[in-house]
């Protein structure tokens, strides 16, 4: 009785991305592995700025809870995260008023507590933007880096057509398809890098926003004695909202909050 013949395995694609860049030598080699790099550098970027920007924002959310609820400025600044974005302009605001009494120039404590203010967010700002320069750049250059491995495919089609004398398929699909290949991997490590930084350069924005209304809300409290703070939502009995607290009572004295203090030197 006969024996079955075996059945036949699966020829290899000869036109995949292994072969294309065994045939296309080191020049090729080292195209793609610029693009891997480029990749991995941009999602890093993203996740790492993502993970920074969603810990500004959690304290944003703390911050206007549990700050304007202390007694005072230094009780305030404990509450809020150590080493944090807001806590860092409250520090830098403290700072900057037990500095006023030392100058011997004088200026007013208006301008030298806001421009103390603006130096603390700027070094915020410039924090939150490191990094998205990477994601630029990558967004803008890796098409090209994917082009110039497509000139070199075309390129080596091209010798292999003079070669052969002839434009078979054989002769060219290879260097064709290495181009093509390059192609869709510039392509496909740029278009992410350019969503990523446009995302990220939005929410950015919007921390800023936050972090420059918060140091406004602190500039009118500290020029103010204790007076004037943004309207808290506190919590009722039953745990829910309960209202609004008011930023000052008829007699011009804060009812709660920060400090909840006169007009006149601010409490820290």
């Amino acid at each position: 009785m006969a024996t079955p013949a075996p059945a036949a395995t699966p020829a290899a694609n000869p036109y995949g991305i292994g072969p294309a860049l065994h045939q296309g030598g080191l020049l090729a080699q080292s195209i793609f592995a610029i693009l891997v790099i480029m990749s991995v550098a941009s999602w890093y970027v993203l996740f790492f700025k993502l993970f920074e920007q969603q810990k500004i924002i959690n304290q944003g959310k703390r911050a206007r809870v549990s700050f304007w609820q202390a007694g005072t400025l230094r009780d305030g600044a404990q509450k809020l995260d150590k080493n944090g974005a807001y806590r860092q302009i409250v520090d830098d605001g403290i700072v900057a008023l037990e500095q006023h009494d030392r100058l011997t120039d004088p200026i007013d404590q208006h301008d030298w507590v806001l421009n103390s203010l603006a130096r603390s967010q700027g070094a915020i700002v410039s924090k939150l933007s490191s990094g998205l320069a990477v994601l630029a750049t990558v967004g803008s250059t890796a098409p090209f880096v994917g082009l110039l491995g497509t000139v070199i495919g075309i390129y080596r089609a091209l010798i292999n057509i003079g070669r052969a004398g002839q434009a078979s398929i054989d002769t060219v699909a290879g260097p064709v398809g290495e181009s093509l290949i390059m192609t869709a991997l510039g392509l496909a490590v740029a278009v992410p890098a350019v969503l990523a930084y446009n995302w990220l350069i939005r929410r950015n924005k919007s921390i800023v926003e936050d972090l420059a209304r918060f140091a406004n809300d602190l500039h009118g409290y500290m020029m103010s004695g204790g007076s004037v703070k943004p309207q808290v939502a506190v919590a009722g009995r039953s745990g829910s909202a309960a209202g609004v607290r008011p930023t000052t009572s008829s007699a011009g004295t804060a009812s709660g909050g920060v400090g909840a203090t006169t007009a006149g030197p601010t409490k820290v």
